[in-house]
């Protein structure tokens, strides 16, 4: 994920499933707590735990645009294959071209996560 102290991660989607490793391993990677789904600080990294069974997730992916930093990422947890709640790569590739997004890489994250990291795409260079 590529984090570094100092760094602002916010995140969406916290229930008693997701994995509790990652999120300290996060913690200590930028010295801080995260921030909740409330917050209203701009956010370097929103971390979103997504399953199968929750809704839209093109609609959970432009909700997590709104606290997001001009040159953030969004961290999308997912649970691996063969778990329960399982979202096929073909639906976040589409959802998150739908939401304005794009992966940049796709990596496990523990036993049961997987994560993609997707950011905005750049317009032109300056």
């Amino acid at each position: 994920m590529s984090l570094q102290p100092g760094q602002v991660v916010q995140e969406l989607g916290w229930h008693e499933e997701v994995d509790d490793d990652i999120r300290v391993a996060i913690e200590d990677a930028v010295d801080s707590d995260l921030l909740d789904e409330d917050a209203d600080e701009v956010a370097d990294v929103v971390l979103l735990w997504w399953s199968d069974e929750e809704g839209d997730l093109v609609d959970a992916l432009v909700d997590s645009l709104t606290n997001l930093a001009e040159r953030g990422s969004v961290v999308l947890l997912t649970p691996k294959a063969g778990r329960d709640g399982h979202v096929p790569p073909s639906e976040v590739v589409e959802a998150a071209l739908a939401a304005g997004l794009h992966g940049t890489s796709t990596f496990s994250a523990g036993q049961d996560w997987s994560a993609t990291q997707l950011v905005a795409p750049r317009s032109g260079r300056k």
